[in-house]
């Protein structure tokens, strides 16, 4: 695969290069699920003084041939290489290294992410951070969970009642997504926790994915109510009746 080949040249520069003081991989080639469709994805810490000095248009092109380079809406550098094939680059300052101690989860294991780390600086505080998230788990966090499910879906009935459709089937897909959520933590499914929709088709129920497929209200709500009601047998508290009956007016209304 050519990702395999993006990988170890992007290895070979970082090492070389000593703009860069610490360098990693994430995503699906760290984790070792990586296929032919995978982006290859680095975080990339220059030493202050010495980041004006990165042009990362340059950088990303000594590392092969692009269709393209550009900056998305997050601030990082994506890559169209010829397939076409994602490389997402993050440009950043050591620094910045300290900031990796908050993310939610680095899903691999720290050697498997450090590409180099010439001052010592990055391995710690990779380290410092959860393999895996922390799942929701207490009374409370489940009930929230659920709670989000129902104000996106309230606010996708009532801005499609208005005739905002394309609002709506925004509003919706916040709405599906939750119902994933809902869904792996009722199976007990929950490998793929901050990307639910990554592998629903294995993971999932066919009812899941067909519903958040559809994308519907009607779907949508059929499926967290079941799913809402399994958690809250789960965790002892009362159903929330009232609204209840009122979203089963409403979605019976949408269609």
């Amino acid at each position: 695969m050519i990702q395999y080949e993006l990988i170890a040249r992007v290895r070979e520069l970082c090492r070389a290069d000593d703009r860069i003081g610490a360098a990693l991989m994430y995503g699906s080639f760290a984790t070792g699920e990586g296929d032919a469709h995978s982006d290859v994805e680095f975080w990339l810490f220059a030493e202050p003084e010495r980041r004006a000095e990165l042009d990362p248009e340059r950088w990303i092109g000594q590392v092969a041939a692009t269709d393209l380079v550009l900056l998305n809406e997050f601030g990082s550098h994506v890559a169209l290489f010829p397939g076409p094939v994602r490389g997402e680059f993050h440009f950043a300052t050591t620094d910045d290294i300290p900031s990796v101690a908050q993310w939610p989860a680095r899903g691999a294991a720290v050697d498997k992410m450090v590409v180099v780390d010439r001052e010592g600086l990055l391995t710690p505080m990779l380290a410092a951070v959860p393999e895996h998230p922390v799942i929701p788990s207490q009374p409370q966090e489940i009930a929230d969970l659920c709670g989000r499910f129902a104000n996106w879906l309230v606010l996708a009935l009532h801005v499609g009642a208005r005739g905002e459709r394309l609002r709506a089937q925004d509003a919706l897909w916040h709405a599906a997504r939750h119902v994933l959520w809902m869904a792996r933590l009722a199976e007990n499914s929950t490998a793929h926790w901050l990307t639910p929709s990554r592998a629903a088709e294995a993971e999932l129920p066919a009812r899941t994915v067909a519903a958040v497929a559809e994308a519907t209200p009607v779907s949508l709500w059929r499926e967290g109510r079941d799913r809402w009601l399994t958690l809250l047998a789960r965790t002892g508290r009362p159903e929330p009746v009232a609204l209840f009956a009122e979203l089963d007016r409403l979605t019976a209304a949408a269609g």
